[in-house]
């Protein structure tokens, strides 16, 4: 049901992009600065509710706009002000991301991880307007703001239907916590003591060569960059090191 509700979501959004509503309820613009210039006023307009749906946290290329947009979104904001945003898991990729999305659910945005396909980004503002993230490219990404009704409901009811099977981000990681045998966990305590390759190797009776190549492994089931990302990621998941 997730992924068809994904895909649903993705179909109305081209819908949307290739003209599928009159000309009056639905307008295009390239780039940050023109999304901000012709549409920034309806962030500073939100009354009621504000719900956000995208792969990641990297829509928006230049910081510039997304603080501008930030910034009016912080002037508004009346009390029963609500604001939903739903990720997937490329969004706990690393640990910058992760650290963002504590400090937003700390100031009050409820924020969600689904595994559905989700679309570049699609923002709902009141049940009234709807923007639609295209995909990047050299000129700049192509947004679509519509205030179609019928599209707007459409959307607003599909993400609804997502969120409500979504979990917080401490309950995916918790989860999907990865199995890790006996092994991996001694390999896991062995890179957070701080041992060289060598010396790591020989405490657990491997070869320098299949110790790195369980390093590798172990990195990849912790979805981690760098060995001490692996460490961070380990805590995040209440593992032993």
């Amino acid at each position: 049901m997730l992924s068809t509700a994904g895909r649903h979501c993705e179909s109305v959004a081209a819908c949307c992009q290739t003209g599928g509503v009159r000309n009056e309820q639905v307008f295009s613009v390239r780039g940050d600065a023109e999304l901000v210039a012709r549409a920034g006023h309806l962030f500073t307009s939100t009354r009621t509710e504000f719900v956000c749906a995208a792969r990641d946290l990297r829509t928006w290329a230049q910081p510039e706009a997304r603080g501008a947009v930030q910034n009016r979104m912080h002037a508004s904001g009346p009390p029963g002000f609500a604001v939903r945003k739903l990720f997937s898991p490329l969004a706990l990729a690393d640990e910058a991301d992760r650290a963002h999305l504590r400090t937003v659910r700390s100031q009050g945005v409820l924020v969600r991880i689904s595994g559905s396909a989700l679309p570049h980004e699609t923002i709902i503002i009141d049940r009234r307007v709807m923007i639609l993230a295209g995909q990047d490219s050299a000129t700049g990404r192509e947004y679509t703001v519509t205030t179609s009704q019928t599209l707007v409901d459409g959307v607003h009811s599909l993400f609804s239907a997502i969120w409500d099977t979504a979990v917080d981000p401490d309950t995916y990681l918790r989860e999907n916590v990865p199995h890790l045998d006996a092994d991996g966990r001694a390999i896991l305590q062995a890179l957070g003591s701080g041992l060289t390759d060598a010396s790591a190797a020989g405490r657990l009776g491997l070869s320098v060569r299949t110790y790195r190549r369980r390093v590798a492994e172990l990195m990849a089931a912790l979805d981690a960059a760098s060995r001490f990302q692996a460490g961070l990621r380990a805590g995040e998941l209440g593992l032993p090191r």
